[in-house]
């Protein structure tokens, strides 16, 4: 069976127009591969590339060189219109920050993504519901904007979004950090239903013992700077 996500041979670096068009060199010859069911940490020193990458996987940056493909995405060479369909589909993303439209009520930013993928309004209330119940964000609040919620409920709202539509593949940047013991079992308990319903994810976690629960291994992505890949 064909891995869900692969990168081969991926190179990226940055040009600094404000310093003379310098450029900088930050990636080269990232490798990975991620089958369905798996869930696989990028680890390494803080600027080691690790958001990079995640940046790439979800085309929020365009790779130098090399090949990323998701499902049967080829993300390296995809339009714009096939990058959005990818993120609507197939690839979730569960970041650190809550962004959402001022003023829309939080039992709608959860279940926007749902909707978004094709399901029902039923559906999508149903799943985001269930989401906002489990990770204890108080009914009272589910139909007021997020925007003037506290950080943590912030953060529980994004994670709640992020889980919402079932992905094939999802990229998590940090899903615990900072939440308390109930809401981090909470979390690591949906990580583990994703994994049993065959989903690939690729994450970030600076929590060893979440780590160690839910992820099946890990890639250094300190191997991937230019200087080791020459």
């Amino acid at each position: 069976m064909e891995a869900m996500i692969r990168v081969s041979d991926v190179s990226k670096s940055f040009v600094l127009h404000n310093q003379g068009g310098a450029v900088i060199p930050v990636m080269a010859g990232a490798a990975l591969s991620v089958e369905r069911g798996e869930c696989v940490a990028l680890v390494g020193d803080s600027g080691a590339g690790k958001s990079t990458l995640m940046r790439m996987l979800y085309g929020n940056y365009l790779a130098n060189g090399g090949r990323i493909v998701v499902g049967d995405v080829e993300v390296s060479g995809a339009e714009p219109r096939e990058i959005l369909a990818m993120r609507r589909e197939v690839l979730g993303y569960v970041s650190q920050f809550l962004r959402v439209v001022p003023r829309v009520p939080t039992l709608e930013v959860v279940a926007e993504p749902v909707w978004a993928a094709g399901g029902s309004r039923a559906e999508g209330e149903a799943r985001a519901r269930d989401l906002l119940a489990r990770l204890n964000v108080p009914e009272r609040l589910w139909s007021l904007s997020p925007t003037t919620f506290s950080g943590g409920e912030q953060q529980r709202v994004n994670i709640a979004r992020g889980f919402a539509h079932e992905f094939p593949a999802m990229l998590l940047d940090e899903p615990t950090a900072s939440l308390d013991a109930t809401n981090r079992a909470v979390v690591l308990g949906l990580i583990e239903e994703a994994k049993a319903r065959g989903a690939a994810i690729v994450g970030i976690f600076h929590d060893a013992e979440a780590r160690a629960q839910v992820c099946d291994r890990e890639i250094d992505v300190s191997g991937f700077t230019p200087e080791r890949a020459a």
